[in-house]
């Protein structure tokens, strides 16, 4: 796609919907999973005792950063998103704080949603256990491939999907309600399950608070995603601003509704949830463990079963739906990361190659690292939801709140410049709005340290420290490295050096050489001799005669090499001509072949790339590859364009 045509991939809300949101909406279908593990370890009492005032309260903190963060998108809609926010109201250090978080999120967003999505299929469908780690990785790598397609592709794709699973969700939730008023509503199939607390985990006194506030720091996994449609303002239809906040606000009043239903639901089902390390210790079957042979379906696929026990179609859609969302929730991130990416690369923080677009316009190398990362915690993690979820919510947290105070700041700062009272009185809602989401944002975060540090937030925190620390060096470089390369007002630079000394890398006298030599004469320098190193004496020998016989008008130098090496003698060679005339200019020409196809490289050495890595490091040398296309080449540039041939490389012409 050509530059001009960046306008088309803007997006219409009712596939913005979809591409930014679909992370926030399918958290809730591991956040109720969570909710009742946690509150799951204190018996299952305890779990149905308390759920409902958890989920309230996540319901409550993912409202106000809803409205929090509908204030951003109009006040910052360049797509800085909160690491804009952050940088220019606390500073770039702040905002490199909330970068790092963001690209850690965001990685574990793709391995949560992608494990997560796995797991539910296998409600369905049973042949699948024992093989989620390769499937995720399938599904990981299957995603960035329609991610590199480009961003509208990619939205049009998984549109359906999401539409679906919203469809399924909330009419599971109406049809099970209908059940429950008329009395034809079942009990989860693992209602008649006894859930008896685990050792260490009593529900008494400060041991109860903190099982709680576990709970709520793991149910604020719902709010994942939030953040996403503030860092995508760009990528929305004109007038952006308004879109994204009518999208941010249909996003928000869904995911509450899918959320609150899934545990009103649960309650009224009897639905028993375990850690799945202890599942077959916890769960008894009158009276008896039930041992590690009963496979814990999750909340949704209970729902299912239940909800729909006489309508297998709804059991196999829902369940079906849920974890095609689940997958493509990790679609949010591979629109967010590459988009981050390319601004921190702009601003000089990563690699310049994450500000470029790929053919398709999509940030392809930032793609295409967030897979990799992804499918690494996969691996390592086992696809295992519940222990990846421990590193989660933490990155979100810390962007949220940094966010949140930077929008204090900027409503404080435009309040000092504003007489006009109508705009006063806007500003100052939009302060209180943002003040009360930088107090929840802070206290969930806080909460989110105490409880999930040591079960492996502590992880996630050393990656945002690893980040940073990278990210601050890799600026430090490019500064270096502009400050070295500006001119100065003097403009030595320019000087023109005193002599050129040009060197012709021959080993035999053959076409290659002779058009070497050729281009070399062509340059006119102030002295020109070809440079052959001398491995076998007969043929050097035989060399000189021929180079004698052929009258070419050019010397000859012969550099010995007793130890059968060619690179050394000539870096040597080349560093005493430096080292006798340091304000000459040396030029190394080596004539080399190009192949047409990959395996004919490997039939010839590689010493001109070992040559010119090292000659490259030597100052005041310049290295020329004079190619000779041999026949297989032919036609080769037709079929690569200007992507490079097998034999790029190059290799001294034997």
């Amino acid at each position: 796609m050509r530059s001009d045509r960046l306008g088309e991939t803007l997006l219409p809300k009712k596939l913005a919907l979809p591409i930014f949101a679909s992370d926030a909406l399918s958290s809730v279908a591991y956040a109720p999973d969570e909710i009742l593990i946690m509150l799951g370890l204190a018996g299952g009492a305890f779990a149905a005792m308390h759920s409902w005032q958890i989920t309230l309260g996540v319901i409550f903190v993912m409202v106000i950063v809803v409205a929090s963060y509908r204030q951003n998108v109009h006040a910052y809609p360049s797509g800085g998103g909160d690491y804009e926010v952050a940088t220019e109201n606390l500073g770039p250090k702040a905002g490199l704080t909330v970068a790092s978080a963001l690209l850690v999120d965001y990685v574990l967003t793709v391995a949560v949603s992608i494990s997560s999505g796995v797991q539910n299929a296998r409600a369905a469908l049973p042949f699948i256990s024992g093989h989620e780690v390769v499937i995720a990785v399938g599904l990981i790598v299957l995603l960035m491939a329609m991610n590199l397609r480009g961003v509208r592709e990619s939205g049009k794709a998984f549109a359906i999907p999401v539409y679906a699973f919203m469809f399924g969700i909330i009419g599971m939730g109406v049809w099970g309600f209908i059940k429950g008023l008329t009395g034809t509503l079942g009990q989860a199939p693992s209602a008649g399950l006894e859930l008896v607390a685990e050792p260490g985990h009593d529900a008494v006194g400060l041991a109860a608070m903190f099982l709680l506030l576990r709970a709520f720091s793991s149910g604020c996994a719902a709010l994942t995603g939030v953040e996403a449609i503030s860092n995508g303002v760009p990528a929305f239809k004109k007038p952006k601003s308004a879109n994204a906040a009518a999208t941010l606000l249909l996003m928000g009043v869904i995911s509450v509704t899918m959320l609150a239903s899934i545990i009103a639901l649960s309650r009224m089902t009897g639905v028993q949830m375990a850690d799945s390390s202890a599942v077959g210790e916890v769960l008894l079957r009158d009276g008896v463990p039930v041992g590690d042979t009963y496979v814990q379906d999750t909340v949704i696929g209970q729902l299912a079963k239940t909800v729909f026990s006489d309508f297998p179609i709804g059991l196999y859609f829902v369940t079906a739906v849920t974890g095609i969302i689940l997958v493509l929730a990790a679609n949010t991130a591979f629109n967010g990361f590459p988009v981050l990416g390319s601004i921190l690369a702009k601003d000089g923080f990563l690699p310049r190659q994450l500000q470029s677009r790929g053919d398709r316009l999509a940030f392809s190398n930032g793609i295409a690292i967030l897979a990799a990362a992804a499918i690494f915690l996969v691996i390592a993690y086992n696809a295992d939801v519940t222990q990846l979820i421990q590193l989660y919510i933490v990155g979100v947290f810390v962007s949220f709140s940094m966010s949140q105070t930077g929008m204090i700041r900027h409503w404080n700062r435009l309040l000092k410049e504003e007489t006009d009272p109508k705009a006063r009185s806007k500003m100052f809602r939009a302060r209180i709005i943002n003040a009360v989401g930088a107090a929840m944002s802070i206290t969930v975060l806080l909460v989110v340290l105490v409880t999930k540090f040591q079960a492996g937030a502590k992880y996630a925190i050393l990656a945002m420290a690893v980040l940073y620390v990278m990210m601050l060096a890799i600026n430090r470089h490019y500064r270096h490295v502009s400050q070295e390369l500006a001119l100065r007002d003097d403009l030595r630079e320019a000087i023109l050096p005193s002599r050129v000394h040009a060197l012709v890398l021959v080993s035999k006298l053959h076409k290659p050489a002779m058009r070497a030599i050729a281009y070399a004469r062509a340059t006119r320098p102030s002295v020109l001799e070809a440079l052959t190193v001398e491995v076998d004496p007969e043929e050097t020998a035989a060399l000189g005669r021929e180079w004698i016989a052929r009258d070419v008008p050019v010397t000859l130098k012969i550099v010995a090499s007793p130890y059968r090496e060619i690179t050394r003698p000539i870096i040597d060679y080349v560093k005493s001509l430096r080292t006798d005339n340091p304000r000459d200019v040396v030029i190394v020409y080596v004539p080399e072949y190009v192949v047409g196809h990959w395996w004919e490289q490997l039939l010839h050495n590689q010493s001109a790339l070992r040559l010119r890595v090292r000659l490259h490091f030597i100052p005041g040398v310049m290295v020329a590859s004079v190619p000779w296309q041999l026949r297989s080449s032919e036609g080769q540039s037709d079929d690569w364009d200007d992507r490079s041939v097998p034999g790029r490389a190059g290799n001294i012409a034997p």
